[in-house]
């Protein structure tokens, strides 16, 4: 199987650590890897390093190539601008086919932890089988509450059975839901969030992307010829063709909207792996240990933070900082040393926000 990671987020929603010049996908949460080197491991024995291309922007090749260094450069596929996951994993599958026009492809978010690894790697390959027969196949994340930031996959008949894994045709994509739709949506029990997990073939998603997305599709067969001269590798000369053409690409478009949601032969697989896309601070809280008090503490060592009365906290920390808290619950501290965070939990999607204020403000 190839894999393309797409590894070009700014990662808002964990500012003030994440930022645009390290966003989150560089960083090392929680584990001594960054994201993106875990998700390089994570798919490796499906996905060797010589299959696998690593999308991302002119701004982030150079932290791409320092964390990955046994990846080849012509591997990094820089787009000149963000124009959506469409077209950045169009990209990708031209640069795959001029290599295997039969080949399977992975795609993978270069943000995600997964606790299961080997549960998610066998997943992968029971979607690889429901993609060689043409399915569009994402892998669907079984709810354990009613999250109402996801949006979520309404599945139907069984396709196939193997292995306690089973793959499902898709009748619908449903946007983020109101708490109690979410609700509903948990006890019906035919409801997997969307984790932008996709397996395919890549004749089949460049056919679904010239039916619905021609004008994507018409930049991308350019570009499919210059990738037919290097058996698909990012050479000079194919980036230049890519920043020359790139610009015609008016629309930011995702491959949710653009193609799963329009397009025929869609399955899902439903798994249960210890997903988490760390899509806030409330979420990374998750990844650690809590104390007695259900508080988190990262990055601070005993004589570095005091609590009293203290409950439901994540205080995070890369400073040598003594941080106290008294009389406070539900609260997400961020200490950076320049950059303060102080915010209810209840409130945590708020911290896009003040990301994008902050870079206005760095900008102006």
């Amino acid at each position: 199987m190839y894999a393309a990671i797409l590894a070009g987020g700014s990662g808002t929603r964990l500012w003030p650590l994440s930022t645009k010049s390290t966003p989150k996908q560089f960083l090392r949460l929680p584990g001594p890897r960054t994201m993106l080197q875990e998700t390089v491991e994570r798919i490796a024995p499906l996905c060797p390093l010589d299959a696998t291309y690593v999308v991302t922007s002119g701004a982030y090749r150079q932290p791409v190539a320092e964390q990955l260094p046994r990846l080849a450069p012509t591997q990094i596929v820089v787009e000149p601008a963000g124009r959506g996951t469409a077209a950045a994993i169009g990209l990708a599958a031209v640069l795959i086919a001029a290599r295997d026009p039969q080949a399977i492809m992975g795609c993978f978010p270069a943000d995600h932890a997964i606790a299961d690894p080997a549960g998610f790697r066998d997943a992968l390959a029971f979607a690889e089988t429901a993609a060689h027969q043409g399915y569009l196949v994402t892998l669907g994340i079984q709810p354990t509450y009613p999250e109402t930031g996801y949006g979520y996959i309404r599945f139907g008949a069984a396709l196939a059975h193997s292995g306690g894994l089973g793959a499902h045709v898709v009748d619908a994509f449903v946007e983020k839901p109101k708490l109690h739709v979410a609700e509903q949506y948990l006890r019906e029990g035919c409801y997997v969030w969307n984790a932008g997990i996709f397996v395919w073939r890549v004749d089949r998603i460049l056919e679904e992307i010239r039916r619905y997305l021609p004008a994507i599709a018409d930049v991308l067969d350019e570009i499919a010829q210059a990738a037919a001269r290097t058996g698909g590798q990012v050479t000079p000369a194919v980036e230049q063709v890519i920043a020359a053409l790139w610009p015609r690409l008016q629309e930011n478009i995702t491959i949710d909207y653009g193609i799963m949601e329009r397009a025929s032969r869609i399955a899902v697989v439903p798994i249960s792996v210890g997903w988490n896309d760390i899509g806030s601070w409330a979420q990374v809280a998750t990844l650690f240990d809590q104390n007695e008090a259900s508080n988190v503490i990262v990055g601070l060592e005993a004589n570095q933070h005091f609590e009293t009365q203290t409950s439901d906290t994540l205080i995070f920390s890369t400073t040598s900082r003594v941080i106290t808290t008294a009389g406070v619950d539900g609260l997400i501290i961020v200490d950076t040393g320049d950059r303060l965070l102080v915010c209810a939990k209840q409130h945590v999607q708020l911290v896009k926000e003040i990301a994008e204020h902050m870079q206005r403000q760095d900008n102006a």
